[in-house]
């Protein structure tokens, strides 16, 4: 596996620790559907949240969180409107982006962005 999926991969595991941290219930971890993939689907206060996970080791090119494009949005959309209606869910949902920044291979920064787009 190439050295930037294994850090996709470690970045994934440290955003699902911080929202397991902070009491959010993990419910599917890397849900494929279609071509889509969701990172993490969690649930929190009645809310089934989406959530993309971008980890990078520099900014040099730009923060994580822009890397999410609108092609990416749409595939996350497409693939949550699939998972509601397996879930039959009627509350609310929302999509947020975890950005990770590694300033070395232990040393790191976590940006929670809630609320990061809603898919048109």
């Amino acid at each position: 596996m190439a050295e930037h999926n294994d850090l996709g991969r470690y970045g994934e595991q440290l955003a699902k620790l911080f929202l397991e941290e902070k009491g959010y219930r993990i419910m599917e971890q890397n849900w494929v559907y279609g071509r889509a993939e969701i990172d993490l689907i969690v649930f929190k206060d009645e809310i089934i949240i989406f959530v993309e996970v971008k980890t990078r080791s520099s900014v040099a090119f730009g923060e994580p969180e822009d890397f999410v494009c609108w092609k990416k949005e749409q595939q996350l959309e497409f693939a949550s409107l699939e998972y509601i209606e397996r879930r039959n869910h009627q509350g609310e949902i929302r999509f947020d982006i975890i950005a990770i920044v590694f300033e070395n291979k232990k040393l790191y920064k976590i940006n929670h962005i809630e609320d990061a787009f809603w898919p048109s």
